[in-house]
């Protein structure tokens, strides 16, 4: 039996057969009504699917359920009955996300494929390990937590899923059986929207309840596994953190907000310390080491729980005081127990005494506000500094002076300053890996930059001890082809170059795909954000510069994410593999990250695809000219296809219509405003690509992860080049990684959905569009991977995909029911409805994971 045989028999095994035994569970839950609800809502789900086949609207398939299998004929009666079925789903999901979780280390081989110990078996020769011994050195994958609203569970249900997972391992029918009981008469939302401090709160759970043991035993292994060549101390993970940081279009983040946070990061390490250094004390009970152990508790207790002022610990201080106990071990208790406090030696080493990097994230429009504020209200700059052009503006603000006297009005300018002036207090606290990089957002040119810079130099820091990192945010396709041009330039000014030989000869750079996937589609993206890397690689490289690439990825293909590993193992030697950087957002968290056996997994495989790009350089494929071209092509024909969709004046009105675009304003799921600007008037352009993707999604039609690929291969048949595209698909993982997460995106459509639309008087040719490019896709992914099903590669990740799409389609059809009767002029009840909406979208990305 095959490897991938083998795991789905295991997948059946732990996650189809236990749900539908655990499922009966469900009918001893509290709530009102639970004795129907379950039976009918089976029932109900068997209404829609005949229904779909029917060729029915989501309308009338509710209302010939309520007429043939119910009494209900109130609309009060009718709702509520509906909102029974979605919070008894919920807790399906939630049933399902723990069964998964549960048996994540028994369907995934743990050391297999992508591992650490694949790795080791990999490395063989001396010239190999020599090779691995350099890019050890400051080789690190670091993961950011980010705090987008694509994630549904409080803090309190995220903290069963945890109890019942490890329940499940057990097969502890009794604890389920609480477990399932306690989500009963637990809240599955909050009645007021959280600030960026309670998502910072919520995303600080994972990194005390997952990182802090993953990380640990991951850099145990790599400590273990390549001990010869590690000659770094600065841990192989790391991770990264912008709730309290991130206040691009975010008006509620402030610098108070900014300050709490940090001390709550700093607080919850070393309280992770603290609870180890008292795990050692029952272990390490020998003469010589109990002093040590005891005052190092007293000083972490003293500084979690006592608030010392004065810090009395540095992360040196703590490291100094374990690795004075392992060498009292070795010499006078044969080693015994060394391995404990070897372990917690490394987590100070990854965690430092901030956990996680806290980045600080704006809008270069901001910075140019505060520019032009400052050249209004005093002469720092020179009266004459709105007249300059570029290259003087850009010489005037990197030779500017420190001013403790700027004149500012608007309260995001002032709060700009504060931040800036933040980050040496959060350094002097947390140490420098405490908060040492400042990201601009939409950074179109050099200036973009500098004027960050400046603002630097303007606050008080010393240029000569400008201990952060700058770094340029390049998200739409006009900003990635520009990038290397702005990057040239900003190499070429001495203020900015002895800048980076001060941070080690090192630019950090951002790209994100998000922006990029709505701006140009799904193939363009991708294949802009790989050209634009290697022609930064190339920039960088002739100034003798070293790039960081941070990837500003989401969680489903359409905005980035997917098999994400693989893209990092088929980038080649042309892009530079010095770190491996990414956003982590949403629900991607708890579905990728969500338990330490998760976590750890596809840490590694994100380890193992960074090292193997430098070390063993035989198995890199770099792509040939031929191929780019191929590429090029293809791209090149999609973004007409998806423009052509983009720029119909119906767009954005027929998303508006049919999805739920426009309730998410009114959600309380996240701090963050759901566009840009306050105007009343949605634009594109203001729309963030979480909510936008996030209505594809929901009307289960993914048009950011497919549309334009069937239309751009379709091209390339006719013309005779299919067999070109077959053959790229066998020989490049990138192509191949492209078009396996293609399709994810297009094996979680369900057209029948929104099939009524095809008859709608504005919008039926619009929707017959999209319809027709799904339909082109599936055919042409078919010709190209010669698979006769969609993810067929992939068969325990289409099984899960299959039943998290059953449990969700109740859910998909009261919410294109509650739309539509949302709409009606007559309904009494339209905020209800509205709220019924928003509740069947939190189920349904919960449900779908990785479908926001």
């Amino acid at each position: 039996m095959s490897n991938k045989n083998i795991a789905v028999q295991k997948f059946h095994e732990e996650v189809a057969l236990k749900f539908q035994l655990y499922n009966g569970l469900f009918t001893s839950l509290p709530f009102h009504k639970i004795e129907n609800t379950g039976i009918l809502l089976a029932l109900f789900l068997k209404v829609c699917q005949d229904g779909y086949e029917a060729k029915e609207s989501p309308v009338q398939i509710v209302e010939s359920f309520f007429k043939k299998h119910t009494n209900y004929t109130a609309d009060k009666d009718q709702t509520d009955l509906l909102f029974r079925f979605v919070q008894y789903a919920e807790r399906q999901v939630v049933l399902f996300d723990a069964l998964e979780d549960a048996a994540f280390s028994i369907v995934n081989d743990m050391n297999g494929a992508g591992s650490l110990r694949q790795l080791e078996s990999e490395i063989t020769t001396d010239h190999q390990k020599k090779k691995l011994q350099h890019k050890l050195k400051d080789f690190s994958v670091r993961l950011v937590l980010t705090a987008h609203p694509t994630q549904f569970y409080p803090g309190s249900v995220l903290g069963i899923i945890n109890d019942l997972s490890k329940a499940l391992i057990k097969n502890n029918i009794s604890k389920v059986n609480m477990y399932l009981q306690q989500l009963g008469k637990t809240a599955f939302f909050k009645k007021e929207k959280p600030t960026p401090y309670d998502e910072a709160v919520s995303l600080i759970w994972f990194l005390e309840n997952v990182f802090y043991k993953a990380y640990g035993q991951i850099a145990d292994a790599v400590s273990n596994s390549f001990h010869n060549e590690m000659n770094h101390k600065s841990g192989i993970v790391k991770l990264g953190f912008w709730p309290g940081g991130d206040r691009d279009g975010n008006p509620f983040v402030n610098t108070a907000t900014t300050l709490k946070v940090a001390a709550a990061l700093s607080a919850s390490i070393l309280k992770c310390y603290y609870l180890d250094v008292r795990k050692l004390r029952r272990r390490l009970t020998f003469s010589g080491v109990e002093v040590i152990l005891q005052q190092l508790e007293k000083d972490l207790y003293d500084t979690v729980f006592l608030s010392a002022k004065t810090l009395p610990l540095s992360a040196q201080h703590i490291i100094n005081a374990l690795r004075k106990i392992i060498e009292i071990l070795e010499e006078n208790h044969g080693a015994l127990f060394t391995n404990m406090v070897k372990s917690l030696v490394n987590k100070v080493e990854i965690f430092g005494l901030y956990f996680a990097s806290l980045d600080i994230r704006q809008d270069s429009s901001v910075h140019t506000n505060i520019i032009n504020e400052i050249v209004l209200n005093s002469n720092v700059l020179g009266v004459e500094y709105s007249k300059l052009s570029r290259q003087e503006k850009i010489n005037s603000l990197v030779n500017v002076k420190a001013n403790s006297n700027l004149k500012l009005n608007d309260p995001l300018s002032i709060d700009c300053i504060d931040v800036i002036k933040a980050i040496k207090k959060i350094q002097e606290r947390n140490g420098e890996d405490g908060c040492n990089r400042y990201i601009i957002s939409h950074s179109t040119s050099a200036l973009s930059v500098i004027e960050v810079y400046a603002l630097f130099l303007l606050t008080g820091w010393p240029a000569s001890k400008m201990s952060v990192d700058i770094v340029p945010l390049f998200e739409t396709i006009d900003d990635l082809i520009n990038a290397p041009a702005i990057l040239q330039e900003l190499f070429s000014i001495p203020q900015y170059r002895k800048h980076i030989q001060l941070r080690g000869n090192v630019q950090t750079i951002m790209v994100g795909f998000s922006d990029g996937t709505k701006d140009g589609g799904y193939l363009m993206a991708n294949w802009s954000i790989f050209k634009a890397k290697e022609e930064l690689t190339a920039v960088c490289r002739s100034f003798d510069v070293e790039v960081i690439f941070f990837d500003g990825r989401g969680g489903p293909p359409a905005r980035g994410g997917g098999k994400s590993h693989q893209f990092y193992a088929s980038l080649g030697k042309d892009i530079s593999s010095k770190e491996v950087q990414i956003t982590i957002q949403g629900q991607t968290i708890s579905s990728n990250f969500g338990m330490p056996d998760a976590a750890r997994f596809n840490t590694e495989q994100l380890i193992n695809a960074g090292i193997k790009n430098d070390v063993l350089s035989s198995n890199v494929q770099t792509l040939e000219q031929k191929e780019k071209y191929l590429l090029q092509s293809l791209a090149d024909v999609s973004l007409q296809s998806y423009l052509q969709l983009k720029n119909d004046p119906l767009f954005l009105e027929y998303l508006s219509y049919a999805s739920p675009l426009g309730f998410y304003g009114n959600t309380n799921i996240g701090s963050r405003p759901a566009k840009r600007s306050s105007a009343a008037k949605l634009t594109l352009n203001d729309l963030r690509a979480i909510p936008f993707v996030g209505a594809w999604s929901q009307l289960k039609q993914n048009v950011t992860g497919y549309y334009g690929v069937g239309f751009s291969l379709e091209k390339a048949d006719k013309e005779g080049k299919l067999k070109d595209y077959v053959q790229l698909y066998k020989n490049s993982l990138f192509f191949k990684t492209m078009i396996d997460n293609c399709e994810m995106a297009t094996l979680k459509c369900f057209f029948p959905l929104t099939a009524h639309l095809a008859k709608h008087p504005v919008f039926g040719l619009f929707w017959k569009n999209i319809y027709e490019e799904y339909v082109r896709t599936k055919k042409y992914l078919s010709l190209l991977t010669g698979n006769k099903e969609l993810m067929q590669s992939y068969p325990v990740d289409r099984l899960s995909i299959a039943m998290r799409e059953r449990i969700m389609l109740p859910l998909l059809t009261i919410q294109q029911y509650a739309i539509s009767k949302n709409s009606e002029e007559s309904r009494a009840d339209k905020e209800v409805l509205g709220k019924l909406v928003m509740r069947c979208s939190f189920g349904i990305i919960n449900a779908g994971r990785n479908s926001a």
